[in-house]
């Protein structure tokens, strides 16, 4: 599976299952990404052409990733082998945080699960 076709079933598909760690980075990354363009709107006028284009940018930016962590924890639970509607409890705010928590602790499951034969990679492959 070539590198693109990796990223994008990391970050926008809901089958297979993924590690601790790649949880733990792919979620950083998106962090990352959401508060550098949050630091950059800060730096300019609101009014501005390019306080609005950075405004624009975030919001897309948000929608993406929201979508990307549910992705990344649909596959988490999976490779702990829970059902991945469990993720619906990330849009309650406190819980969110505690629960992002525990997938980065929570062991996977070895070998096999119904949810795919290993981690990072896609079910059936």
């Amino acid at each position: 599976m070539p590198e693109k076709d990796k990223l994008i079933w990391l970050f926008f598909r809901f089958t297979g299952r993924v590690s601790r760690a790649a949880y733990f980075l792919a979620g950083l990354l998106l962090a990352i990404v959401q508060a550098f363009l949050l630091y950059r709107f800060t730096l300019v006028a609101e009014d501005s052409a390019a306080g609005q284009t950075l405004a624009a940018a975030f919001w897309i930016v948000m929608v993406v990733a929201i979508w990307a962590n549910v992705a990344l924890s649909v596959k988490r639970l999976h490779d702990i082998g829970k059902p991945g509607h469990i993720a619906i409890a990330l849009f309650i705010p406190i819980i969110s945080i505690l629960a992002f928590i525990a997938l980065c602790l929570i062991p996977g499951e070895r070998g096999p699960n119904r949810y795919g034969p290993h981690p990072n990679a896609p079910a059936g492959g």
